[in-house]
């Protein structure tokens, strides 16, 4: 890595240290530089093979950030800047280690609302992109593989911790309202999503005068029903926040998406949506803890349980097969492994208040 540096740079390296990084296959390492021109740091982003494990069969693994980085830069959208790249890695500006995420643990009331309206903000402008030549994610979507691998994963790792009586009837269950969801997903808007939009992808800019967010982990970005994004960062299992402060959020940006969908629309999909993306998150959880033995994510099972349950009962008198859904993650669905808190917190005030 430091060979990489001081080639693209020709910069001496003082250190690289690793950066703790997420349940993917990449490694990031954080490089200190000598001398006082240029950045002080950088991070360099270490490409790995993925597991097929983790993607539907069939799909292939998830493109290079670049030319879907500078894509977006050029469009206005706040994302790393590049200093140089090669076969598997990329030098990318150092945007320090506290996210959204964390800053919503410690900044006032005003910050986190601030930072949560940015953040909610970038949906609308990121689906106004155009197209562009050569740039996968425009030819990526949300599509029926992607539901059915979600359905799989909820079945594989969390059906079995359920008190549901019969496994196969379960499974159908969820794999019944899974393509239901999928289906709804399809006839929608079609709209570039960042795929991973949570509070964990977003960080402060350091430095800057104002609070400026920048999105991170980009290259899984595919086109999806215009309300993906937000359910990732409303509905994130990692930050707990007020039902008011999300309904609030939904209903300042839902009139700024392009497609700017019915109230009714947007609310269905909202719910339909956290079903699938939160199934699929929990599952995930217990499946690092189980075959990796990578508890952290255990803290974060009670909330994503208890955001299945809420959308579950938004949504179970729709349709019989949702309604079958509701009853499994309601009445089958016991409290699982994890101490996370599942209280929202509100982000006017920072205190704890109890949601539906």
């Amino acid at each position: 890595i430091a060979g990489w540096v001081e080639h693209c740079l020709g910069r001496a390296v003082d250190s690289v240290e690793g950066i703790d990084a997420g349940l993917g296959a990449r490694s990031f390492h954080r490089v200190r530089l000598v001398g006082s021109e240029g950045p002080a740091t950088l991070v360099a982003r270490v490409e790995a093979e993925e597991d097929p494990a983790l993607r539907p069969p069939g799909v292939p693994p998830e493109p290079p950030l670049e030319p879907l980085r500078a894509h977006l830069a050029a469009h206005g959208l706040p994302v790393p800047a590049c200093y140089g790249m090669g076969d598997g890695w990329m030098l990318l500006e150092d945007l320090g280690d506290t996210s959204l995420e964390g800053l919503s643990a410690t900044a006032d009331a005003s910050t986190r609302r601030a930072a949560y309206e940015q953040a909610c903000a970038l949906v609308p402008r990121l689906q106004g992109v155009p197209p562009a030549p050569g740039v996968a994610a425009f030819e990526r979507r949300l599509d029926s593989s992607l539901f059915a691998y979600k359905a799989e994963q909820v079945i594989e790792w969390v059906l079995p911790r359920t008190r549901a009586r019969d496994s196969r009837s379960a499974a159908t269950v969820v794999r019944d309202a899974f393509t239901l969801v999928a289906d709804v997903a399809g006839a929608a808007p079609q709209r570039l999503a960042h795929r991973d939009f949570k509070a964990a992808n977003l960080h402060p800019r350091p430095g800057s005068d104002t609070l400026q967010l920048v999105m991170i982990d980009l290259q899984g970005a595919f086109l999806a029903p215009p309300e993906y994004d937000l359910v990732c960062l409303l509905r994130d299992s990692h930050v707990a926040l007020d039902p008011a402060f999300v309904d609030e959020m939904k209903r300042a940006i839902r009139p700024q998406l392009p497609d700017a969908p019915t109230a009714a629309e947007f609310e269905r999909r909202f719910d339909l949506l956290t079903l699938t993306r939160n199934g699929k998150d929990l599952a995930r959880y217990l499946y690092a803890a189980e075959t990796r033995g990578d508890e952290r994510y255990l803290k974060l099972v009670p909330r994503a349980v208890a955001t299945l349950q809420d959308a579950a009962r938004a949504v179970g008198a729709e349709d019989p097969r949702l309604g079958r859904l509701a009853e499994l993650l309601l009445e089958s669905l016991p409290d699982l492994p994890g101490d996370g808190d599942a209280t929202p917190t509100d982000p006017e005030n920072g205190e704890s208040s109890c949601g539906r």
